[in-house]
């Protein structure tokens, strides 16, 4: 299929020669196709014709002269007002992509981050090309500085904030309102970007009855904030990049985890069902459960610490069975103290260990190791 989508977008531009197509920048070969003016008016208005004129290279979808026609009467010309620069450049923005990138990897592509910071979605069907809901008609056009795309409508990028898109779906109520009563409203509507696990009405209702009125009383304010803080990460991270990072470091300060099971994506042990969803100041991964952070993270630091010093002098003084009681006694109440999936399914592992070994000296450098190896993963995570 590939190699017929690729011959087919190698048709030339109407109107175009070989040589123009080759021997000029990526403005120089749109104006020169006369098919794109409304396009060049629109990057002079908006202050990016020296920026696709530069070095790049650029990938840019570009619309026709007739995909702007599409648009509703007036959009064009409101766009190109001056107090409208900002939003044009948006728009254009959206239209493209760092690097060159062919057809031949166009096709293999399901998206693609624009300039703009939001992702374009691209898919294949048999011989049809889509960037959003624009059709390509016509690929690989070779400029100086990159590759032009011919579509045959404008993508507009996402104009709602992380809230505006969130109180649009009509399935986050409770997240709106405890972000409101956490004072968070005003910072994930703020310019950011951020990332947000969301959790649904129905993931909220899976709480323990109580809960959430609870914790939109003011009195605990604080638990609520470090709660929805869990939900949210610094920048724009899309699923794919989420799934290689493994984790991401929250607002809240501690990570989430991020894997791909049998059951699907999963951040934590919430299930991921949906992903990817744009917003003007960052995107949304819709999951099935409120994900709750660990506690006490910085006081487990402190008793592992302790503990540790306290074993050690044990051990050395040969009251092994003592210093590996001690360690099982931290080690199962901090299983207690919900330290996260990963931290409670390593001293789950370490204290099934430790109770399979009978020797004292074994069994306390069997547990002295994994709480070593817990202190390790806690300060990466700081």
């Amino acid at each position: 299929m590939k190699k017929t989508l690729t011959s087919l977008f190698a048709v030339a531009l109407i109107g175009m020669s070989a040589a123009s197509a080759t021997a000029a920048d990526i403005v120089d070969t749109a104006v020169g196709a006369g098919k794109f003016k409304t396009l060049a008016a629109a990057l002079g208005a908006a202050d990016l014709v020296d920026t696709l004129k530069g070095e790049g290279p650029f990938t840019v979808f570009a619309p026709t002269d007739e995909a702007f026609e599409k648009l509703p009467a007036g959009t064009v010309e409101t766009l190109l007002k001056p107090e409208n620069k900002g939003k044009l450049a948006g728009v254009l923005t959206y239209h493209v992509v760092a690097g060159k990138v062919m057809a031949a990897k166009v096709v293999d592509l399901k998206g693609a981050k624009t300039v703009n910071g939001q992702r374009v979605d691209i898919k294949v069907d048999g011989s049809t090309v889509m960037v959003d809901g624009a059709n390509v008609v016509t690929t690989d056009i070779v400029c100086d500085n990159g590759v032009l795309h011919v579509i045959d409508s404008v993508i507009l990028p996402a104009d709602k904030t992380i809230p505006e898109t969130a109180d649009a779906a009509g399935s986050f109520k409770t997240l709106l309102a405890a972000a409101k009563a956490a004072g968070l409203a005003e910072v994930l509507g703020s310019e950011g970007p951020f990332t947000v696990f969301a959790p649904t009405d129905e993931a909220f209702a899976k709480l323990p009855d109580g809960t959430v009125a609870s914790l939109l009383e003011p009195a605990n304010k604080k638990k609520l904030v470090d709660i929805l803080k869990y939900h949210v990460v610094a920048g724009r991270v899309y699923s794919e990049d989420a799934v290689a990072a493994k984790s991401a470091k929250t607002l809240q300060g501690s990570p989430v985890g991020i894997k791909v099971t049998d059951k699907g994506a999963m951040v934590n042990e919430a299930k991921l069902v949906a992903t990817d969803v744009d917003a003007s100041n960052g995107v949304i991964h819709i999951i099935d459960a409120v994900l709750l952070p660990p506690e006490n993270a910085v006081d487990a630091r402190r008793v592992i610490e302790n503990t540790v010093a306290q074993g050690a002098r044990l051990f050395n003084a040969g009251h092994h069975s003592a210093c590996a009681d001690l360690y099982h006694t931290t080690m199962t109440e901090l299983m207690s103290a919900n330290l996260g999936d990963s931290l409670n399914g390593h001293m789950s592992t370490v204290l099934t260990s430790a109770n399979h070994t009978t020797c004292p000296t074994e069994r306390a450098w069997t547990l002295r190791t994994g709480i070593d190896q817990m202190y390790g993963q806690i300060v990466a995570n700081r």
